[in-house]
């Protein structure tokens, strides 16, 4: 079978949980290629993300990792199937960065996002004017037409919201979120009322973390845990700047961002005031 040298993000998820379910089991490469009766350069290059895994295969080294659940089975049965499939987001591969490619596609299979924004409001609840604004001052030299793309991606990624099972997103949001003027007062009045609106939504959680708190003080971006619904799937945290996108898979530091997360979310007003703090600002009334 030829390498795969560029994988898609769920050969690459698949790839993963497979080592995990093996190295939990504290099974050997040699042990896992004796249940397929194959060479243990061929479980390597599986569990690298360089090659694809047939069903058949699939299924018998889940038994070997004594995976029995149904449930769990499909999961990963899906992502075996599904793996070379490429989302709505290839059709702007010109323009798109790889690693927010990469973002999106986790995006779209997760099934909880936990989101700590310090300066933007997040991506997924933004307007497309305060997006623009956004973009242009982040790129300085883009073209219209990216300014346009990069806004219509940011717009169709919002249809997690609003799916079959929609994603549960929790925001926490720094205060100064709110009261930055991005795009001018007209476009920010705008994004505070979509944000206010976007509270309603039982399964979008925002809360506001008040400017007093010391949790800032370990705040250094906006990071973003994203869970999925198997349960062998670990969850996995992007940290992004102006100049990088940080991509943690390694579960004892996902941890250590799941836990910023809940620190910030307990030091943040309840969701009552939260979404009132937003209607105020959104009226001008404070």
């Amino acid at each position: 079978m030829p390498v795969n040298r560029n994988p898609t993000v769920r050969q690459r998820r698949l790839a993963r949980m497979l080592k995990e379910l093996r190295t939990a089991k504290r099974l050997t490469i040699a042990q896992a290629a004796g249940q397929l009766a194959c060479a243990e350069s061929k479980i390597s290059r599986i569990e690298a993300a360089q090659s694809g895994i047939r069903l058949v295969d699939l299924r018998l080294l889940l038994d070997l990792y004594e995976v029995p659940d149904p449930a769990t089975r499909a999961d990963l049965e899906a992502l075996s199937r599904e793996g070379r499939l490429r989302g709505w987001w290839d059709r702007y591969s010109d323009t798109l960065s790889p690693l927010y490619a990469d973002y999106i596609a986790l995006e779209a299979d997760a099934s909880d996002a936990y989101s700590i924004e310090t300066l933007l409001v997040p991506g997924l609840l933004q307007t497309e004017d305060y997006t623009r604004a956004v973009v242009r001052a982040q790129i300085a030299d883009a073209t219209p037409e990216q300014v346009e793309t990069l806004t219509k991606v940011r717009q169709e990624r919002r249809s997690v919201l609003t799916r079959e099972r929609p994603l549960r997103m929790w925001a926490v949001l720094s205060e100064s979120v709110l009261k930055h003027q991005i795009g001018g007062p007209a476009v920010m009045r705008s994004q505070l009322q979509f944000l206010a609106a976007a509270s309603n939504d039982p399964h979008v959680n925002i809360q506001i973390l008040p400017e007093a708190s010391d949790v800032h003080a370990a705040l250094f971006g906006p990071v973003v845990v994203l869970g999925f619904p198997g349960t062998t799937e670990t969850d996995v945290a992007y940290v992004d700047s102006l100049l990088s996108t940080l991509y943690i898979e390694e579960p004892t530091e996902v941890f250590r961002y799941t836990e910023l997360f809940r620190r910030a979310l307990a030091e943040s007003l309840p969701r009552s005031e939260s979404i009132a703090v937003i209607e105020h600002l959104a009226e001008g009334k404070i």
